[in-house]
């Protein structure tokens, strides 16, 4: 049945519309209330890979879903009493988006997208005060083994130091007998990477990490050892490495801000010059 439906449509389609329109070259498939549904449009958002069967459906389905919008649309504007309102917001929204458009371009065009490192580090020196950890953050490492590994007192004598001779013993360990290793002393990340690495649940985790630097646990599988080499909790000041891109896009956003009101001011002046503007 469906297949009967879908090709009456295409069979029919010349006769169901009107040889007056000036279709651009492209086939009408229906028309409603002076409204056209071409079959570019559909084959456009037909989805690949579909069988006969499946793209017959979809093809019903959008076109219904088509013709229900046209007549919703009409039925409404027949019932709006006052249009000259909806106008004047459809034209304010069409000039905001001319606007934006042009403004991204000009931005894309024109502004560099480079914000050096110096920039960013003395807008953050001088903001601190917007720059709060909202989760808690650490730097350490981190070693899983299995419980039967080898040399388990030498991991638990490397694993707490810093140094770059005990990092190295353990990399190299790690590399034969370590399920899970991350060393992370030169970078923050979020505590909760690490939780879900380790059978450790602690309801007052800033409380537990500033209290606890070298943590070592356990299950019927593994051994965890993780080294917490520094920890900000929530509330304390974000470090400047994890507060780094959102002080770049800040800086980005404050150029662009500048970038457009020079625009603005250039072409009010310009204006003005040419004596465009008249008062009355």
């Amino acid at each position: 049945m469906r297949t009967t439906f879908f090709g009456a449509l295409l069979a029919c389609l010349c006769l169901a519309c009107s040889e007056q329109h000036d279709h651009h070259g492209k086939t009408p498939l229906v028309e409603l209330e002076g409204n056209f549904l071409y079959h570019e449009d559909l084959q456009s958002v037909l989805p690949n890979g579909l069988s006969k069967d499946d793209s017959l459906l979809f093809a019903e389905h959008y076109i219904r879903n088509w013709a229900e919008e046209i007549l919703l649309f009409n039925k409404a504007r027949n019932n709006i009493p006052d249009n000259a309102e909806i106008d004047k917001l459809v034209e304010h929204y069409r000039k905001a988006l001319i606007m934006h458009t042009y403004q991204q371009a000009l931005i894309h065009q024109q502004l560099s997208a480079t914000i050096s490192d110096t920039e960013m580090e003395t807008y953050y020196e001088k903001n601190q005060a917007l720059f709060k950890v909202e989760r808690p953050l650490m730097k350490g490492l981190f070693i899983k083994v299995p419980l039967k590994a080898p040399q388990l007192a030498n991991v638990r004598r490397w694993y707490k130091n810093p140094a770059q001779d005990a990092v190295e013993h353990l990399e190299k360990y790690s590399l034969q007998h370590a399920v899970k290793y991350e060393y992370f002393y030169d970078k923050w990340i979020p505590v909760s990477e690490m939780l879900d690495l380790m059978p450790l649940n602690v309801k007052d985790t800033d409380g537990y990490f500033q209290n606890h630097r070298h943590i070592e646990l356990k299950d019927t599988a593994y051994c965890y050892f993780l080294n917490v080499a520094d920890y900000r909790a929530i509330g304390d000041q974000e470090p400047y490495e994890s507060a780094r891109n959102q002080v770049k896009d800040i800086l980005m956003n404050m150029k662009q801000v500048e970038f457009m009101k020079q625009v603005k001011d250039d072409l009010y002046q310009r204006a003005v010059r040419q004596d465009r503007i008249k008062y009355y």
